[in-house]
């Protein structure tokens, strides 16, 4: 603001370079009339010679009353900063230079532009220059008619010298205002009043014309200026009632304009430069201002549109105090000199360098949301009217329905492509974002896809209510916003899946950065006293090398993330094993249930040994399948697919029925074995499956403690208590309990002694290090300890080799289970293989049997 008001005083110093060159050419050429008018002794151009001085005055009188009236009311043309005003001074003045000495002539027009200019309330440097342009152009029409010859009668000769004098006054006039907003604007605005002159001069050309004619009527006979004073009344009722009725026409297709154009722009997010910029033309202001406080996700709105600047500005004119002020009142505030207001009103509009303004509120229903500003109206002599409030305030309701329609039409648009519940981008956003970025991926780069599972959010909904698995998501999507880097987009593309999107070296870089994130998301989230880990698996894509197209990559990040869940790390690259493999369980899936029907499936055994006397203590039972057309199937093929059709009940069935068949036949040969049977997650949720297993175990006449249910560390401890119910009543039934995969998870043993667990199966990949990694050795050792300590028996899986065997003994495990004692075998091989393994010495009662403990090499099973 500053600014402007160096520019306004370089401008009013500037203006002297006009006004004063035309003071000077004023002086001298009064100065060149009166020494004239002196030399001829003459009282007056063109008027009788006897005619008394007393006369004269009293016509200047008459003439300057009349200049002062015809010079008050303005037809207004607005161009640029400037406003060109039309009137009918030439009428006075044709007369006043038929009845007047020329230098009279001047002295009578130089004081009715100071009458005028004082009423219209201009500030100096204005009053100056009206004030010498009136006398410069009046005194060298004086000396154009002093080189004419002398004026007699009124006859076509008094015509042209009349037109020729007067048009010499507009002539000068329309060149000083040329001048002085050439000087002032620049050429171009200069050139602009030049182009749009033609007018004002036909005008000034019939104002001449009339004047002529009332000069002609008055010398033929006084009594016509009844006539002509009747034809002005009525003339100027009718063009006062036309150009009201005008005003109003103009108005209303200004504001038909206005709506249809905030109409179209409100779509395309372009309506503050079609508000403002056509609500400052309608208004002929100099500033027109929109102002929107901060609402939700929308920041605070200041624009302003100025006249002479392309654009919008991001400042208001009007000072906060008026805003708030019809923001607080609910009503339209106007100030200015034809509009009044209170005294500190016009105090603060002082202050701010403001002429006059009008702010009204802008309103959606009953809530004020903001206000529509206008300020300094165009022109040193105009003003904003009481009739112009109304105006503006039509144009703010229409603007206060045009913006709420935006901002819906912009909320609709930002829903359509966000998440409600993190404001994260949607599937349907990163999908279009995906493609642009495959687009114009440069060389030496890939554009990477990184798929975050949240784990165990089912088992969050439902023990602690949706709210909390609300709260887990939002935590989720903030720590990938914080932690991912900042070229990166982050959306949710699922229920519990987030994925993160951006531009890397190579996928090294890729799976480096999912490593990372997921370890950001680990660490422990806090609700209220609540406190939860929270896990995910992450799939990795890149282009080009694994897709070409947004939908390609998602389905194959897809397959990667799925494929997380059962690697350590739980970070996945895609390959294409991984898509054969999701291809070959879909086309699997609809003979799932046939192969149940036929007996297709058969069940394997891989016997449980004492690893300290070498004693055959049970057996785990193994589903496996031959598949007529896709040979044999990996049993976390067929078991995911049983998930997903809803067959995994069947499945677990038709083992526990072929395990306990085994046991009873075994029980009745004198060999007392145990059977273990793998259970699924999604088992421990049928609140049926405990009734189930008692109604098999009378039905097949086997003791509960033979019977051993291994359910997944991830499944058994979720860190929710929602496996414990189903456990205990397990429990009660006398079977086992066992936890299967322990130590991949991160899960810890002080927890596990909470569970109604009996036993602990060590992970083979802790199990097959322990000969060569410290580490590994030093976990196993760990688990045995504290598993023994809470009373809990432990088995080894992966027993591969004679030294892990020392090792396993040295530490005090108690059972093992692995290769080096047996693969999964079917039944009738098992029975062969316990013929040759057995030692052949008899044993007592219901003893185990003693193994020779040589591994089976003959056999290569799964």
């Amino acid at each position: 603001m500053a600014s402007d008001a160096r520019v306004a005083r370089r401008a009013t110093e500037n203006a002297w370079l006009i006004t004063g060159p035309l003071t000077l050419l004023a002086i001298v050429c009064s100065t060149v009339l009166a020494l004239a008018q002196v030399a001829a002794g003459r009282q007056g151009a063109g008027a009788d010679p006897h005619t008394a001085v007393g006369a004269e005055w009293g016509t200047a009188v008459l003439i300057f009353v009349a200049l002062v009236a015809v010079q008050l009311p303005l037809l207004t043309f607005v161009v640029r900063r400037q406003t060109l005003t039309a009137n009918i001074t030439e009428i006075p003045l044709v007369l006043a230079f038929y009845y007047l000495p020329p230098l009279l002539v001047v002295l009578v027009a130089t004081l009715a532009a100071v009458v005028v200019q004082l009423r219209r309330r201009l500030g100096p440097a204005k009053l100056a220059f009206n004030v010498a342009r009136s006398a410069a152009a009046t005194s060298l029409a004086g000396l154009v008619l002093l080189a004419l010859p002398e004026i007699r009668g009124v006859g076509p000769g008094t015509w042209g010298i009349l037109f020729a004098v007067v048009s010499t006054v507009t002539l000068v006039t329309f060149a000083a205002v040329v001048g002085v907003i050439t000087l002032l604007q620049g050429w171009q605005a200069g050139l602009e009043i030049v182009r749009t002159s033609v007018a004002s001069l036909l005008a000034a050309v019939l104002s001449m014309t009339v004047g002529l004619i009332i000069l002609i009527a008055v010398t033929t006979t006084q009594w016509s200026l009844v006539l002509l004073a009747a034809l002005a009344l009525a003339v100027a009722t009718l063009y006062r009632t036309y150009a009201q009725f005008l005003r109003q026409h103009r108005t209303l297709a200004d504001i038909y304009d206005l709506t249809r154009a905030m109409a179209h722009s409100g779509q395309d997010g372009t309506l503050p430069d079609a508000l403002l910029g056509r609500v400052r033309a309608l208004m002929q202001a100099e500033y027109a201002t929109l102002w929107l406080p901060q609402h939700g996700r929308h920041p605070e709105v200041l624009l302003t549109a100025r006249l002479d600047r392309p654009g919008l500005l991001d400042f208001g004119k009007i000072p906060a105090t008026l805003r708030e002020q019809a923001v607080e009142q609910r009503r339209a505030i106007a100030v200015g000199p034809r509009l009044g207001g209170e005294r500190q009103q016009l105090a603060v509009l002082r202050e701010a360098a403001v002429k006059d303004a009008i702010i009204v509120p802008l309103r959606s229903g009953p809530a004020v949301i903001g206000t529509l500003e206008v300020t300094n109206r165009l022109g040193g002599v105009n003003f904003f009217t009481a009739q112009d409030v109304p105006v503006l305030e039509t144009v703010a309701a229409h603007a206060g329905i045009a913006l709420e329609n935006s901002r819906l039409v912009d909320r609709l648009r930002h829903d359509a492509y966000h998440d409600t519940l993190t404001r994260l981008p949607n599937r349907r956003r990163i999908t279009g974002a995906l493609d642009e970025a495959v687009k114009i991926r440069a060389p030496g780069e890939v554009v990477a896809v990184l798929l975050f599972d949240v784990d165990g959010l089912r088992q969050v909904n439902e023990s602690l209510g949706h709210a909390a698995g609300d709260q887990v998501l939002a935590e989720v999507a903030d720590r990938l916003r914080a932690s991912a880097p900042s070229s990166a987009l982050v959306g949710r593309v699922g229920g519990d899946e987030f994925l993160v999107t951006l531009r890397l070296e190579n996928a090294e870089a890729a799976l480096e950065l999912a490593a990372r994130l997921r370890e950001e998301i680990r660490a422990e989230m806090v609700f209220d006293a609540l406190t939860l880990d929270v896990d995910t698996a992450v799939g990795v894509a890149v282009h080009p090398d694994h897709g070409s197209d947004a939908a390609t990559l998602l389905q194959r990040v897809n397959l990667a993330a799925t494929a997380a869940k059962s690697v350590p790390g739980n970070v996945q690259l895609f390959s294409p094993a991984l898509e054969s493999r999701s291809l070959r369980r879909l086309g699997i899936a609809g003979d799932l249930r046939r192969a149940l029907d036929d007996g297709e499936l058969e069940v394997y055994f891989q016997p449980k040994v004492t690893l300290r006397d070498r004693r055959l203590v049970g057996v785990e039972c193994l589903a496996r399948w031959e598949h007529p057309a896709h040979g044999e199937v990996a049993p976390e093929d067929f078991v995911a697919v049983a998930e997903h059709t809803g067959l995994l009940g069947r499945l677990t069935e038709v083992v526990l029925r072929e395990g306990l068949r085994r046991s009873r036949d075994w029980g009745h040969a004198q060999r007392p074995l145990a059977v273990s049977v793998n259970l699924a997650a999604r088992t421990l949720t049928d609140r049926h499956f405990p009734d189930r297993v008692r109604e098999l175990l009378a039905e097949y006449d086997v003791p509960p403690q033979r019977l051993t249910f291994e359910i997944r560390e991830a499944a058994v401890l979720d860190g929710t208590d929602r496996p414990i119910p189903a456990l205990r009543r397990l429990r009660d039934l006398g079977v086992r309990l066992s936890v299967d995969d322990f130590g991949v998870g991160s899960s810890s043993l002080a927890y596990l002694r909470r569970l109604p667990v009996h036993e602990v199966k060590v992970d083979r990949s802790f199990v097959q290090g322990m000969a060569t990694d410290p580490g590994d050795l030093a976990i196993v050792n760990a688990v045995v300890t504290l598993s023994q300590q809470f009373g809990l028996a432990v088995v080894a899986e992966g027993v591969e080799s004679e030294l892990t065997l020392e090792l396993l003994q040295d530490i005090g495990c108690e059972i093992g289970q692995g290769f080096l004692f047996s693969r999964p075998l079917p039944y009738e091989r098992l029975e062969t293989w316990f013929g040759a393994q057995a030692d052949p010495e008899p044993t007592a009662g219901l003893e185990h049997p003693r193994l020779r403990v040589v591994p089976d090499r003959s056999t290569i099973l799964l």
